[in-house]
């Protein structure tokens, strides 16, 4: 969300701001009711060992929020800027398996919450190409 937002102001596109905040919004909305109808218990309330690094949440594990929301921010921000793809991607990844690392998630859970966040984002960027057609939302070389 920082990054849309310095990118927004330096580029002067709040379109662009606008788009990673609904995908975020959107992913994360999603993400928290599929956990309410994916009975998945986090791996720190199944299993005794090893013990989580951080709280764990009270919800269910899959998918994941955090997988979800950072892959959505990061396809609308290489989208905007395909040049910058890999680091968006790699920057969401790394978001992603830190909740496996500290024993949050299983793996599954956080490619469902990225598959999840991708998926939200192209829905989203598509809508915005459809209804608006606007240049500040068109693909940059």
């Amino acid at each position: 969300m920082l990054i849309a937002l310095a990118v927004a102001l330096l580029r002067r596109r709040p379109a662009l701001l606008v788009l990673v905040v609904a995908a975020d919004g959107t992913a994360d909305v999603l993400a928290s009711a599929l956990k309410h109808v994916i009975d998945v218990e986090r791996p720190p309330v199944r299993y005794a060992e090893p013990k989580a690094l951080v709280h764990v949440p009270a919800d269910h594990s899959f998918p994941s929020g955090h997988a979800a929301t950072s892959f959505a921010c990061a396809t609308v921000l290489a989208f905007a800027f395909p040049r910058l793809a890999a680091p968006f991607y790699l920057l969401a990844a790394a978001i992603a398996f830190s909740r496996v690392y500290v024993g949050v998630h299983y793996p599954l859970d956080v490619l469902g919450g990225a598959v999840l966040g991708v998926a939200v984002a192209i829905a989203l960027l598509r809508l915005a190409r459809a209804r608006r057609g606007s240049p500040r939302l068109r693909r940059r070389g």
